[in-house]
């Protein structure tokens, strides 16, 4: 084994990534050399004086730029000169947006080496990839899709399949199909913000239902739909974004009741079905001829890839949903669509699916233990958390008070339709920051809610 320490990391930026950056120096630098074996995570911790975390990210982070490789049983070994990579492209060294509902990012090396093998796969298919096609991909693509919904006990007809760049692209086309501009569309009081902006895009009115902790309210539903003739309801049913709530078996069949009495299209964003565990079957499965369901990925396996499975409601509208579609992205990436494929059938995907799971639940203990002063609202495998603010204290003075944390926030504005939006902040738990910087911008946020002589 190598007798090896990193240079102490001056902190100019995070310290995992500083960390596979000095295995790379030093790989270059002739200090480390192809096969030689890494000392144990452990005890780089403990040279360095950081959390064992933050070590394990370094790594993994190393893994997924090609530097090192990891085996199970045996341990971390630096890759022979000839298989490793250049260097990232700084260009490419993109800042995620931290006010998105981003997942955890792995950080088992085992796990980014499987990744990584799936996108030597898609090399390997290159051309082909690189040409138009269906503008709803591939038949290839559409029967893995149905495949894996079917796998995760999401109803799916396959002939009503369409794969789609992503949910916010299939809620876009598919509410061009279904309402002109000036058509009203209900939605929750408190609802997905990227809804908001399409239908001001679409010049579409929405109109919030009230609801209570089980969703919106069927006899609100129907008095609505009798006074305005909507165009469709839109619904975000299982760990709804931002509550994180996710709506009852019960409710679900009184909504589709109702929507099925009335002859309204509904539009479900089922951008959690893959994340969710045990979540009661989808509104639109009990109204196969009105219903709409967006199946996202990018909670799941991340945004980058943009892919959705969205399932029409009747066969005769999938031309009208392609078109809408192909006016506006011409068709899904093949890459995009190759490399998810192959994670399905080599059973990546699968193990992502379990870490996701796993992480989420980790990360929602840590925010309980922090916040436990503080009335949230969330569910062991969301992304998120719902902060409801005590008396005096304002969002604004809130976001104020984290400006400049890493942990993603976003005042209770953004997703208000009706009426006064309540003092409540949106707090974001995923991406890239580690448990270990999570838990400080938390103490934090606690410390910005609660403490009445916080001077800044």
């Amino acid at each position: 084994m190598k007798q090896w320490t990193p240079a102490r990391l001056d902190g100019a930026r995070p310290r995992y990534i500083e960390l596979a950056e000095a295995i790379r120096a030093d790989i270059d630098a002739g200090v480390l050399a192809p096969g030689d074996r890494l000392p144990p995570q452990r005890r780089v911790a403990q040279d360095l004086g950081i959390d064992f975390s933050t070590v394990s990210r370094g790594y993994a982070e190393a893994v997924r730029r090609g530097y090192i490789e990891s085996f199970v049983g045996r341990g971390t070994f630096v890759r022979s000169q000839d298989a490793l990579p250049e260097r990232p492209d700084p260009r490419r060294a993109l800042e995620e947006d931290p006010m998105m509902n981003m997942p955890p990012e792995p950080d088992d090396p085992v796990l980014l080496a499987r990744m990584q093998k799936g996108l030597e796969h898609v090399s390997a298919n290159l051309l082909p990839l690189l040409r138009y096609q269906s503008v709803t991909g591939s038949p290839q693509d559409r029967a893995i899709a149905a495949e894996w919904m079917q796998a995760g006990g999401l109803p799916c007809a396959p002939e009503r399949l369409a794969v789609t760049p992503g949910a916010h692209a299939s809620l876009y086309a598919v509410l061009t199909v279904l309402a002109e501009p000036g058509a009203t569309v209900l939605c929750e009081e408190v609802t997905y913000p990227g809804l908001r902006s399409i239908a001001a895009r679409l010049g579409l009115r929405l109109t919030g239902i009230a609801g209570d902790k089980d969703g919106i309210l069927p006899e609100e539903l129907d008095k609505a739909i009798t006074c305005q003739w909507p165009a469709a309801l839109y619904l975000n049913p299982t760990l709804q974004n931002p509550t994180t709530r996710t709506m009852p078996a019960a409710r679900r069949r009184e909504i589709a009741e109702v929507l099925q009495r009335h002859a309204v299209p509904l539009v479900e964003d089922d951008a959690y079905c893959f994340v969710a565990e045990d979540a009661p079957a989808p509104v639109s499965s009990l109204i196969p001829d009105l219903g709409w369901h967006i199946a996202g990925l990018s909670k799941c396996f991340g945004a980058g890839l943009r892919l959705a499975y969205t399932t029409v409601p009747q066969r005769s509208q999938m031309g009208q949903f392609s078109q809408a579609l192909r006016s506006m992205h011409v068709m899904v990436s093949p890459l995009n669509l190759a490399l998810l494929g192959r994670w399905i059938e080599d059973g990546t995907a699968a193990e992502l699916q379990a870490f996701v799971r796993k992480a989420a639940a980790a990360r929602q203990t840590l925010a309980a233990e922090v916040l436990q002063e503080c009335f949230t609202e969330s569910d062991p495998l969301a992304f998120n958390l719902w902060l409801s603010l005590p008396r005096g204290t304002s969002r604004a003075e809130v976001m104020g008070r984290m400006a400049g944390r890493q942990i993603g926030i976003m005042p209770s504005d953004a997703f208000t339709v009706t009426g006064l939006p309540e003092e409540a902040v949106r707090v974001c738990l995923g991406g890239p920051i580690s448990l270990e910087e999570l838990r400080g911008d938390l103490i934090a946020l606690h410390d910005a809610v609660t403490r009445k002589d916080w001077l800044g």
